[in-house]
């Protein structure tokens, strides 16, 4: 099993998007690459923690490759903004690849590099190795399969 750690926006749509991938085993939401030790939700939304809401994701590369699953994230998020998706502003909304697994990197340029050609405006995107990793609250936890009607700036089906 490989992991990597996606930063979208908010983390409840992310993660019901990425659940929904044939190969991913495991997702949880978090708060990743901050400075703030076990934050709460309240904390990262002053801006003031660094950390961004984050997807991890546990998924099988016999099924999905790391590749396939990185199109999938770039197809949900615009990587031209800079601390924010949809109508969610702010650093905890940034958009960044974390990884675990160093060997990982060369992929991540190469679909870096390639999203980079499809726009004219600079790419905000993160892309970092995984620092630190904090568990959101449990109500945040697949939180749209919870609340299918739940707020969700992305488009599930894309």
């Amino acid at each position: 099993m490989k992991e990597i750690v996606l930063a979208g926006g908010c983390f409840w749509g992310v993660e019901e998007y990425m659940s929904r991938i044939d190969g991913v085993i495991e997702t949880k939401v978090g708060y990743a690459n901050g400075t703030t030790e076990n934050p709460t939700y309240e904390e990262v939304c002053t801006n003031t923690t660094g950390h961004a809401e984050v997807c991890y994701i546990k998924y099988n590369e016999d099924i999905l490759s790391l590749e396939d699953l990185l199109n999938r994230f770039w197809r949900i998020i615009d990587p031209t903004l800079l601390n924010r998706q949809g109508p969610d502003i702010g650093s905890q909304y940034r958009t960044g690849i974390y990884y675990i697994d160093k060997s990982d990197l060369p992929i991540i340029m190469k679909t870096y590099d390639q999203q980079k050609n499809k726009y004219d405006k600079p790419i905000f995107t993160e892309v970092e190795p995984l620092k630190v990793f904090y568990d959101a609250e449990e109500y945040h936890q697949k939180y749209l399969k919870k609340n299918p009607g739940g707020y969700c700036h992305i488009d599930l089906n894309a």
